[in-house]
């Protein structure tokens, strides 16, 4: 109870303002600076809050619902971002403001947080895994889903999660290909998601172990662990509406003071910002060495993503243009598209045997590395180049292990399509 009250008490500066915003309540005006720490300390409280109803939730769900659901929520802050930049991009008709093309800040946004969650969300979780299995090896022998330090396992009715990403991984591979972003894309994607939500349902319902406030909350009764969760999820998903453009605009706002370029802020800076939530929750599920689930909520986060945020990008073009064109994309942004599928392909080709090694997960934060500081410190021009061979690189290297692996990808898709996992269960993994 009382974790409750710490985490209530750092979300309530930043749902206060937030709220004074959408209200005309009184608040102080903050400095930038000021302003990320306030509205941050809320995100982080709503991480918490997050963290625990998901766990608790398991008790009643399968735990592949439960962090659907919570990549979900801890997803809001990204669609937030992205809708009011592609609100912006359909009224103006993408015509450039200040120098910049608002349809192509929507999409940085978009493509550089799909990269910042896969480049730099996955290989923490491993991280921080392997950091606390180095430290409690005694616990870390109990725990199925660290069998090595610096190895993540995911359990099996995961691979649901490892298919459907690569579905729409191969979709999204066609998109560089297209002058815009339509409708049809948003048909196909959300037809994606739909199945996926739908294939969730069909995956075990285990018997959690949980400790700490998460099993506070399960300790109730089960009319009252049920208002529990739903005021915790209706909470942090509240906090996290209300703040994560505060914080996002906070971040660039702060960079802007340090002359950093807007175009750049926006695709690194944002992204860092609204993924903020799903990354503390993962951390923290990695902290307590469930691993299995750390990954798998930033893996569901990654569907959602590729698959409802991306679809609805042009539903939401075409209403506030009030047209059935769809969003623009220009030369470079094709570029972007193309690294951010590539990439995406490569982390589905090292989740193939359902586990995240050392070697993979630094070759994952390597490369995003190197496509970050290059596209600071390069020109376009040769900026384009580098995320061509990058590309390259992610493709190939994706092609060699899918080809290594094709048994192990078989059994993949069979158990991700097929298989009857709540026959199976956790037990079944591997």
């Amino acid at each position: 109870m009382k974790a409750l009250l710490v985490a209530a008490a750092a979300v309530a500066p930043g749902a206060y303002a937030g709220i004074a915003d959408y209200t005309g309540l009184p608040v102080p005006e903050l400095a930038p600076f000021l302003a990320a720490a306030v509205f941050g300390a809320a995100i982080i409280g709503a991480a918490f809050l997050l963290s625990w109803a998901a766990e608790a939730a398991e008790v009643d769900v399968s735990a592949g619902v439960a962090l659907a659901f919570l990549a979900f929520l801890a997803v809001l802050p990204e669609y937030g971002v992205d809708f009011v930049f592609t609100m912006r991009a359909g009224q103006t008709n993408c015509a450039p403001s200040g120098g910049e093309n608002p349809c192509e800040l929507a999409l940085a946004n978009m493509t550089g947080a799909n990269r910042v969650l896969v480049g730099i969300g996955w290989p923490l979780v491993v991280l921080v895994a392997a950091f606390v299995a180095r430290r409690k090896p005694a616990k870390a022998r109990d725990e199925p889903s660290v069998p090595a330090p610096g190895h993540v396992k995911l359990d099996r009715p995961m691979s649901i999660e490892v298919v459907f990403l690569a579905a729409a991984t191969l979709y999204s591979l066609t998109l560089p290909l297209r002058t815009s972003l339509t409708l049809v894309d948003s048909a196909v994607l959300l037809a994606i998601f739909g199945l996926y939500a739908w294939r969730l349902t069909k995956a075990p319902v285990e018997e959690p172990d949980l400790d700490g406030t998460a099993a506070w909350i399960a300790a109730h009764g089960r009319r009252a662990r049920r208002w529990w969760l739903a005021g915790l999820f209706l909470s942090a998903a509240g906090v996290i509406v209300l703040t994560a453009e505060h914080f996002a605009d906070a971040v660039v706002h702060s960079g802007e003071q340090l002359d950093i370029d807007r175009f750049l802020l926006v695709q690194w800076a944002a992204p860092v910002a609204s993924e903020a939530p799903e990354l503390i929750v993962a951390c923290l599920y990695a902290w307590r060495l469930r691993a299995s689930h750390a990954l798998g909520a930033l893996l569901s986060s990654k569907v959602n993503q590729w698959t409802l945020l991306v679809g609805t990008i042009p539903i939401v073009f075409a209403a506030s243009s009030a047209s059935l064109h769809g969003l623009p994309l220009s030369e470079h942004q094709r570029y972007e598209l193309l690294l951010t599928a590539a990439q995406s392909l490569f982390a589905v080709s090292l989740l193939v045997n359902l586990r995240l090694s050392l070697w993979g997960s630094a070759t994952l934060l390597t490369l995003f590395a190197v496509q970050f500081a290059t596209s600071i410190l390069l020109d376009d021009a040769a900026n384009r180049v580098v995320m061509l061979g990058l590309s390259g690189v992610y493709l190939l290297s994706a092609v060699v292990l899918f080809v290594l692996q094709r048994r192990q990808g078989r059994a993949l898709v069979r158990d991700g399509v097929v298989t009857d996992l709540r026959s199976v269960g956790v037990a079944g993994s591997g």
